[in-house]
């Protein structure tokens, strides 16, 4: 039997929006023009220019990592592809892993570990509160694993765990290696990954980084690398396997077909991180978050996460009693053409602040769409306060 041509099938310009929407949530992010024309190119992916753009994609990361290793990666995947090189490279079937649960993400480090038959301790951590350091040293004095997994900044929950160069010399203590997933602070809040001892910090395209999602980064410290080495036994994973990645992306051998779009957008977009610099970066997205995080307290909606420990680059917004989120997450994509984030369970929408998100006027309408439209659903917010109250805050930086 012959299978008919499908006939219901349209252009994509039947499909998308006539406006594109404003992507606010906690990720994709938006993305430069200069990073979206990089990913219309296709080139040779072991030609004398790949070689070329793949030295100065690991030059940059060098940068954004705060690295000085030789041993960085792309992957050819989401965020979740770069966790999973981590993961079955450094953790070997049956060792002990302690894994920093936070939420979802961190979470899925854990999941991921055991998937490979690993031992893994979880210390969960209720939402909204921080990993005790008094914890995470009884789990290692009790447990003594070889690795042990967490997030810096937890995308589900919003929290920030601040404390990774505390528990990464806590875990020198006991030869344990530190795996962090830093797939929305990298390049948004400080990391130092030589400084503060990492062993191997992952991240993805389509947050921080602000660019498209798909293409992804692992960084592997000197100690990490040698665990790799050294392995005796041959991992299940060939995609993912980094000794045979490390002949494209170090010694200009073929593992596969490179996703040479995806390389090329990431390559402008590290290059616009290291123009605008690290440092101005980090400014930037403090002074963006801490003002819409004012502006939404003025509309007189709570915030879900201490201050203290409140992630910059998500910010987590109570949903007030009586709104649905899910209707409130309709009514500002129909109406003002913003899009936010939904939860992974806590009682919360997330805006998110990375890369292009955190730009003033994207602030400005986005606060406007969430007062107006939780005000259409019957509660009562200031949206002119609100409104007020982040454009005080952003001169109150510039002033300083």
């Amino acid at each position: 039997m012959n299978i008919d041509v499908p006939r219901h099938i349209v252009s994509l310009d039947k499909i998308l929006p006539s406006e594109p929407l404003l992507m606010m949530g906690a990720g994709p992010v938006p993305i430069p023009h200069r990073v979206a024309q990089a990913n219309s190119i296709v080139i040779n992916h072991v030609g004398q220019t790949m070689s070329q753009i793949i030295e100065q994609v690991k030059d940059m990361s060098r940068y954004v990592f705060q690295t000085h290793s030789q041993h960085i990666l792309g992957v050819a995947g989401p965020g979740s592809a770069a966790m999973e090189m981590a993961i079955v490279n450094l953790i070997e079937p049956s060792s002990t892993v302690v894994s920093i649960c936070n939420g979802f993400f961190s979470s899925r480090l854990a999941e991921m570990a055991e998937r490979i038959n690993a031992q893994v301790e979880r210390i969960n951590v209720p939402d909204g509160q921080p990993v005790d350091l008094a914890v995470v040293a009884a789990y290692l004095e009790k447990h003594q694993p070889k690795t042990l997994t967490m997030v810096q900044g937890e995308t589900s929950s919003t929290v920030y765990n601040g404390n990774i160069r505390q528990i990464c010399n806590l875990a020198r203590q006991y030869n344990t290696q530190v795996i962090v997933d830093a797939v929305c602070t990298l390049s948004t809040m400080p990391l130092k990954m030589d400084k503060w001892g990492v062993d191997a910090v992952i991240t993805g395209g389509q947050k921080g980084l602000a660019s498209i999602p798909g293409v992804s980064l692992v960084a592997f410290s000197t100690n990490a690398w040698e665990r790799i080495e050294s392995r005796p036994d041959r991992l299940h994973h060939w995609c993912l396997d980094a000794k045979l990645a490390d002949k494209f992306w170090n010694k200009k051998s073929y593992h596969y077909t490179a996703p040479v779009s995806g390389i090329l957008a990431l390559h402008e977009a590290l290059r616009l991180i290291c123009h605008e610099t690290l440092r101005v970066r980090f400014e930037r997205h403090l002074r963006c978050s801490k003002a819409l995080q004012a502006g939404i307290e003025a509309l007189g909606l709570e915030l879900f996460i201490p201050e203290e420990i409140r992630l910059n680059s998500v910010v987590g917004i109570v949903v007030p009693n009586g709104v649905d989120s899910a209707t409130l997450l309709d009514n500002m994509r129909r109406r003002y053409r913003v899009e936010i984030s939904g939860s992974f369970g806590p009682p919360i929408v997330r805006i998110g602040q990375m890369g292009e998100q955190s730009r003033s006027h994207n602030l400005f309408r986005t606060l406007h769409a969430l007062g107006s439209s939780i005000k259409t659903m019957g509660v009562n917010v200031d949206v002119p306060g609100g409104v007020a109250k982040l454009e005080s805050t952003l001169e109150s930086f510039e002033q300083d």
